[in-house]
């Protein structure tokens, strides 16, 4: 990354907000429109969102509440299962001043912008499928019509899959995201609407419909709903779980950014509505590493791996995108030029094993790398051994990775709102495909643990060894280094995704 954004990741694997743009502008023959981030205009002068940590199982104590009264805050939102509350301040010492209270286990800004009254931005435009090429596939009995398109199903084997189960609709993947248009044709039959919600402001708005992108706001989620649960139906595309429930928990705002209030509402809500699988293709902004050593920074991973736990022990697999900036996630050190991307970044230099992408590498979760259509990482895709745990399509330019007839894109088929369809690129892409495997377990074995359903995802995982030497472009010059054995290493963790294993153990 080379420009301030936020984290839809993961559309070409970034952040969200970051990840659509990114996704497709970084890659050759694929355009994409990027305005520059501006900072949103402030609600009431220089108010920020804060995370304030206490003791978990617990309300704020009345001498809790005092404290933040008197540092000038107000209190949004208490999440009592995790010990995170959420408070609006224009105080600039508001976190500092609560780290001194007794019982406050730590507290941080959310962000470095005012809280906006609104907010614009052009987070870039997926490749759109025209009528002239979509009227042009043939598609074989049994197909849905956009279907042979789709080079990542049988890269998956979720072609194969699909003979034996679509998947339970008893199950449900959640997508914390962007938003998800439900009334797509291709989404509409499969849409959780009791399971889905908007969490932007930080507590749950369950307003019907607040869950969707408004008009101008990034299509990433709806894409990443259609790649799980686009269901078969004589209509468009397929899904790798054509058979499951697919929510949307809203967390970006209209500027694309997700920050640590709306992704820790967002994992709590999954929680609490009977959520088997998350799918994270983004990173939480506006850190895309966070630093245990900023007092900040370290309370806005313990709220996100508080709430990320919580969605675990109460049943959920959460799925996450590692990114796509070519870091290797297990190297010594990683230059972050974008942090924080909602103010003025500047390059640091920061330790990867002390500081954290969050959720991708928090405890628990599922990490995922990308893959193209020749099944070898994805140029883009971030690596690194013992950080990977799992590889699955996530597309790449055709000059490196070429499909086989019929595709003709090397990037990934997804919903677009509006009941268009179109390609888009990124780990964010790989991602929803593990989160469909996932949920296809789920469904072969209804009361597997999340536990169990991650120990059969890595076990059903097809061995990939490591490309050596990677030389992506072909100029004789290694991309990147691959460390790690058959069965396990940094490019593909325990290998690619298997989704007829998935339905077939």
């Amino acid at each position: 990354m080379t420009a301030p954004h936020s984290r839809s990741r993961r559309a070409l694997a970034i952040p969200a907000g970051m990840a659509l743009a990114t996704a497709l502008a970084f890659l050759p023959n694929v355009t994409a429109a990027a305005a520059p981030r501006t900072a949103p205009a402030a609600t009431d002068a220089g108010s920020l969102s804060y995370v304030v940590n206490v003791r978990p199982g617990h309300g704020p104590s009345v001498h809790v509440k005092k404290a933040i009264a008197e540092a000038g805050g107000t209190i949004v939102t208490s999440y009592d299962q995790i010990g995170v509350i959420v408070v609006h301040s224009s105080n600039a010492d508001f976190a500092k001043t609560l780290r001194e209270v007794p019982g406050v286990q730590s507290a941080g800004a959310t962000r470095n912008a005012p809280l906006p009254a609104q907010s614009t931005g052009d987070m870039g435009t997926p490749k759109v499928l025209g009528a002239e090429e979509a009227a042009a596939v043939q598609a074989a009995d049994g197909q849905d019509p956009l279907e042979p398109l789709q080079w990542d199903l049988p890269a998956i084997k979720a072609d194969k899959a699909h003979e034996k189960s679509l998947g339970s609709d008893k199950v449900t993947v959640a997508v914390l995201d962007t938003g998800v248009d439900d009334t797509h044709p291709d989404l509409a039959p499969n849409f959780d609407r009791a399971a889905s919600v908007n969490c932007v402001a930080g507590k749950p708005d369950t307003t019907d419909g607040a869950w969707r992108p408004a008009a101008g706001e990034s299509p990433h989620g709806t894409h990443v709903a259609g790649e799980i649960a686009a269901a078969k139906n004589g209509l468009g595309m397929t899904g790798v779980a054509p058979g499951v429930k697919v929510a949307g928990i809203k967390v970006a705002n209209p500027a694309g950014y997700f920050y640590t209030e709306a992704v820790v509402c967002g994992f709590v809500w999954a929680a609490e509505h009977g959520v088997d699988v998350t799918n994270n293709s983004y990173y939480t902004d506006p850190w895309y590493f966070n630093c245990a050593d900023d007092p900040d920074q370290k309370a806005l991973v313990e709220a996100v791996t508080r709430a990320s736990r919580y969605a675990e022990r109460k049943g959920a697999v959460n799925v996450a995108a590692a990114g796509n900036e070519s870091y290797d996630l297990a190297a010594d050190s990683i230059t972050d030029p974008v942090s924080p991307n909602d103010a003025t970044p500047s390059d640091r230099v920061i330790d990867p094993s002390e500081c954290f992408d969050i959720p991708t590498q928090l405890p628990g979760v599922v990490t995922v790398s990308a893959t193209g259509a020749k099944g070898i990482k994805s140029s883009f895709s971030n690596y690194g051994l013992g950080v990977i745990d799992i590889a699955a399509p996530g597309g790449d330019s055709t000059r490196y990775q070429t499909p086989a007839p019929p595709a003709t894109s090397g990037l990934i088929l997804g919903t677009l709102p509006g009941g268009k369809w179109g390609y888009m690129a990124g780990t964010s892409m790989a991602t929803p495909h593990v989160a469909g495997v996932a949920a296809l377990i789920k469904s072969t074995h209804p009361n597997a643990s999340p536990a169990l359903v991650k120990a059969l995802l890595y076990a059903e995982a097809d061995a990939t060894p490591c490309t050596d030497p990677y030389d992506i472009d072909a100029d004789g010059k290694v991309d990147a280094v691959c460390e790690g054995s058959k069965n396990r290493n940094g490019f593909y963790g325990w290998g690619t995704a298997d989704a007829l294993d998935a339905v077939t153990w």
